[in-house]
């Protein structure tokens, strides 16, 4: 499973949600968007214009702050 987290280190869903994956022993790949004009511009593109952050992207299917619930269902596919 090849999962991108798109976040901030300010913000706590996105603290949460990288904790929670360390937490199931996941390999996750973490971009801090705070000052990446690349990583901005791909999460505005995914949410409509909108910087909605976490978002994640996993084999290529992008989903929006899916919270632990989310990410749960996610893992078990």
């Amino acid at each position: 499973m090849n999962i991108k987290i798109y976040g901030a280190d300010w913000c706590p869903d996105c603290v949460t949600a990288k904790k929670f994956l360390n937490s199931k022993e996941v390999e996750i790949e973490y971009i801090d968007i705070t000052d990446n004009n690349e990583a901005i511009a791909l999460i505005e593109k995914i949410n409509n214009g909108k910087r909605v952050i976490p978002t994640l992207m996993i084999d290529g299917v992008s989903y929006t702050n899916p919270g632990i619930n989310g990410l749960i269902k996610i893992l078990e596919q």
